[in-house]
């Protein structure tokens, strides 16, 4: 009976295998969620998504195999629930309370709630809003939507209200974890992940079970061992433009630098403008009166640093590749210098450009920037950043 669920998820994109279907399938066999349509949910995702990008498609897909119900004709949506009365009932034991079932059972008791509805959807031809009897919305009827009734059974409501309604049907979370969509900070944070690189530092403040067990082993009485606490000890230098076409983008980018800052211990950051060039800076307010020497930098951070440029790379190729060509101020030595000897001195390096990846190929400056990172461009998108993360890895 799954096996259309199972096509939908392969039809929406999720990577959903035989074996992770057979897998659900076991789960269902072993009793994990019959009774429960929040556990199936999670059963399901589970068993079929192994990457949080496919979601967002995995909801959708599920949507489509087991709700519709305002798609439904009213006479035939019992039928369609297509759920044994068992699992109804141990669901309204499980979201109602005593005081609420007490109240089920003056109308009639579960069976009674509905029997009433099917009566009332076989009677009801229009919709209906407010009231207490028939099945609309934002009324106190036992049925329907956006009202009140602590015996209820909800349709076709997006969302939860009070949280007392028997059925939860209409469920999707992480709408915007899909991979080809922009990020928001926790998105960011999803993707920044990859770049882990763990470590033991520090003092020794974090219990050792497997060296305990072996030392009490050996001894011949407890002997606790602790060690150090694991952090990610990857180092970050983020170089971020800032000002002009770049004022498109500023909320992207703090959320990019918030999720850096809360995923990374070594983080350093510098500003600069269009392109690279021979002084950089941290404090926007003070970028005239207090930039560092770009070679200061170079010297102040290892070859170990991850270095990450974010800028959109729309600029007059002159900025790029002529001394003078900067918009702002005379530079001795062309952008494309400054940037080939900062790749030079943190190999581990990428352009992360916030400008969808359709439109690079309709600016000169954004193709000069690509050929000087060997193409180790990518676009902030949760895709792209898995993909740039991925790069700084090798």
């Amino acid at each position: 009976m799954f096996l259309p669920f199972f096509d939908n998820l392969r039809g929406a994109g999720v990577p959903a295998t035989l074996r992770e279907y057979l897998a659900f399938l076991d789960g269902m066999s072993a009793g994990l969620a019959t009774y429960d349509i929040e556990a199936f949910y999670y059963l399901a995702r589970a068993a079929m998504v192994k990457d949080e990008r496919h979601i967002d498609r995995f909801d959708r897909a599920f949507a489509a195999s087991f709700g519709g119900l305002e798609e439904i004709d009213a006479g035939d949506v019992l039928e369609a629930m297509d759920l044994p009365a068992e699992w109804l009932e141990k669901l309204a034991e499980k979201h109602l309370s005593e005081e609420e079932r007490a109240e089920i059972e003056a109308l009639g008791g579960f069976d009674k709630l509905m029997e009433t509805l099917k009566e009332r959807l076989k009677e009801q031809q229009d919709r209906h809003q407010g009231g207490n009897k028939w099945i609309g919305t934002a009324g106190t009827s036992p049925f329907g939507a956006y009202g009140y009734n602590p015996e209820g059974v909800r349709i076709g409501q997006h969302e939860s209200r009070h949280r007392r309604a028997v059925k939860v049907w209409d469920k999707r979370e992480f709408r915007n974890l899909d991979g080809d969509v922009e990020l928001g900070t926790r998105n960011i944070k999803v993707a920044l992940k990859r770049l882990r690189q763990w470590a033991r530092d520090g003092a020794a403040d974090e219990l050792d079970l497997d060296g305990t067990i072996r030392a009490t082993a050996e001894h011949g009485y407890l002997d606790v061992q602790t060690r150090p606490e694991r952090r990610n000890a990857v180092k970050v230098l983020l170089f971020l433009d800032v000002g002009g076409s770049m004022d498109d983008h500023i909320k992207v980018v703090e959320e990019l630098f918030s999720a850096a800052r809360a995923e990374f211990k070594h983080l350093e950051h510098y500003y600069f403008h269009n392109c690279l060039y021979e002084g950089v800076w941290r404090d926007n307010r003070r970028r005239w009166d207090a930039q560092t020497p770009t070679r200061e930098v170079m010297n102040t951070y290892g070859g170990d640093y991850k270095c990450i440029f974010v800028g959109d790379a729309a600029m007059s190729p002159y900025e790029i590749a002529y001394p003078g060509g900067a918009n702002e101020h005379w530079n001795a030595e062309a952008g494309q210098v400054w940037l080939t000897r900062a790749r030079e001195q943190w190999p581990d390096n990428l352009w992360i450009n916030p400008v969808p990846q359709a439109h690079w190929q309709y600016t000169q400056s954004t193709q000069m920037i690509r050929q000087i990172f060997d193409d180790r461009m990518v676009p902030m998108t949760l895709e792209g950043l898995a993909q740039g993360m991925k790069m700084l890895t090798r």
